[in-house]
């Protein structure tokens, strides 16, 4: 591979009150908490009971794997320090957005005056991934192909069965707080990264946006970055779930862009079917049925999964991610955390219970590995 296809992530986690299990606005308290080596990696969201890390750019799986225990090891730290929990989940499964304070500064001013109440009550918590890229046009190309991926990757990473003390009955009820935001879900196909330029300079004229900034695609040209970047997937539970969508999104990109550079296309399908598929994944997640449209079948979401790491295969060892890749079947056998919040919630009728145990599993593997990462890392 000439070009490198580096990778990096960003994760959004709940404030949680120890006492309670609900939602705190205390992020200044936990960014002020958070030690030196982490500091610049951990900032502030719209609501102040989200906090955000990202880990530096990775070479690599491997890399991204240490920075992943590293970072979230880290903010575990820092929340026990200012007495508050950390917990990784799509949506809180009772706490209401009405309650939720918003961060100060011009740039959330504006959001939630342009906005509104969609603003205000867009209390979701995602997986940001970004992969390099070579050059612009490579970008809107693999932007292209990779849409039809999107809701196979989504239904991994489904984490959000409960929404304001419900339970929804979708695996990804963030998926649908989101959607209620103009310039979101799957984009169009673009033919040149000048029909994608020439369209947000002509809604920057428009007064529509300011910048790229506020195209929320699921998956866009990052603005700034160079990347592309994965925006639809809930942030996952466990951080082996994380690291291991992490990997098999950059393999899918590193396989399309073999297939690209040898002249090989990969179908393209309309932006409507893909929505088809990404309600369908964030309905039942990998219990159900997504659309195979070369076939025009449905199939289980369980055999696409198998059949996309079949379709990787070739490019894992040259990554170094065949073992963080193969963790999708361990995925597979023991359920997305929305199945696992729902298991605890049949057995306890407790939201409560739940909240505890998302604070548990975002904390598994990850306190226990922070002296070894270091010494990794050092």
């Amino acid at each position: 591979m000439a070009h490198r296809f580096t990778i990096g992530v960003e994760e959004e986690f709940q404030i949680i009150d120890p006492a309670t299990c609900e939602l705190r606005s205390h992020v200044m308290q936990l960014v002020s908490s958070a030690s030196p080596d982490i500091v610049e990696q951990v900032k502030q969201e719209m609501h102040q009971s989200i906090v955000e890390t990202g880990t530096k750019i990775c070479e690599n799986v491997s890399e991204l794997r240490i920075e992943m225990h590293r970072t979230r090891g880290e903010l575990v730290a820092a929340a026990e320090r200012a007495g508050l929990q950390v917990a990784a989940a799509g949506t809180h499964p009772f706490s209401s957005w009405i309650d939720q304070v918003i961060s100060p500064g011009e740039r959330y001013q504006h959001i939630v005056e342009e906005l509104q109440q969609l603003a205000r009550s867009l209390l979701i918590f995602g997986m940001h991934v970004h992969v390099a890229m070579p050059d612009k046009q490579t970008t809107i190309d693999m932007m292209n192909m990779v849409r039809y991926f999107l809701p196979h990757l989504l239904a991994l990473s489904t984490s959000s069965p409960f929404w304001m003390g419900r339970n929804t009955g979708l695996k990804s009820f963030r998926t649908t707080v989101f959607r209620r935001f103009p310039r979101t879900g799957v984009p169009e196909q673009f033919e040149s990264w000048s029909a994608y330029e020439n369209f947000l300079n002509l809604l920057v004229k428009l007064n529509c946006i300011d910048s790229g900034k506020k195209i929320w695609w699921d998956v866009r040209p990052h603005p700034t970055f160079g990347t592309l970047e994965f925006r639809m997937c809930d942030v996952t539970t466990k951080v082996e779930e994380a690291v291991a969508i992490a990997a098999l999104t950059q393999a899918i990109v590193v396989k399309l862009h073999r297939l690209y550079t040898a002249n090989m296309s990969f179908r393209l399908y309309r932006r409507a079917l893909i929505e088809e598929n990404k309600w369908r994944a964030a309905r039942y997640g990998i219990e159900g049925k997504l659309i195979d449209f070369g076939k025009e079948a449905e199939v289980p979401m369980r055999d696409l999964a198998v059949e996309l790491l079949n379709f990787v295969d070739d490019v894992v060892d040259d990554l170094g991610s065949r073992s963080a890749v193969e963790y999708v079947h361990t995925i597979l056998n023991e359920g997305t955390s929305a199945e696992r919040q729902l298991r605890v919630y049949q057995q306890t009728g407790d939201l409560r219970a739940v909240v505890k145990h998302l604070v548990e599993e975002t904390r598994g593997g990850v306190t226990a590995s922070r002296a070894s990462s270091a010494h990794a890392i050092n």
